[in-house]
């Protein structure tokens, strides 16, 4: 059984704060997760407790560990990923400064543009696949004279 052993007196006073004050949510849950491995909890009922897996208990505990409070926050590129490249995202900003009050005119313009790059991007994998499977298809004909 794992548990967080050495935390001073300063620490707790901290995590107790980051829990009442954080406002991201997984901030929140880590620092409480944390306190509760200090004061006994176990890591299957933490995983009870924050409704995860016991891996995810076992890597918040060694983020606490190796990093400490930096160890809360997530890493760049963790997460969701943007629809849009920052490019689009600029291009979606000048539309809606140029009409402010048409936000539907503009989604508009963002679906028929993106759904110009969707087609254009479907083509070039179609015709990835077809070239592959002819090249497939040349390599069975040279193999079966």
């Amino acid at each position: 059984m794992r548990l967080i052993r050495d935390l001073n007196p300063e620490s707790q006073k901290m995590l107790e704060r980051i829990y009442r004050a954080s406002k991201h949510h997984q901030v929140r849950e880590r620092a409480k997760c944390i306190l509760l491995s200090f004061q006994g909890t176990t890591i299957e009922e933490l995983s009870g407790i924050f409704g995860v897996t016991r891996k995810t208990i076992y890597n918040w505990l060694t983020a606490w560990e190796d990093r400490k409070l930096i160890g809360f926050y997530n890493r760049r590129g963790r997460g969701r990923k943007p629809k849009l490249t920052e490019a689009q995202g600029q291009q979606v900003i000048d539309w809606v400064k140029e009409e402010p009050k048409s936000l539907k005119k503009i989604q508009i313009k963002n679906c028929r543009r993106m759904e110009i790059n969707r087609k254009q991007r479907h083509d070039k994998k179609t015709h990835k696949k077809n070239q592959h499977e002819v090249e497939k298809g040349e390599k069975r004909g040279r193999q079966n004279p």
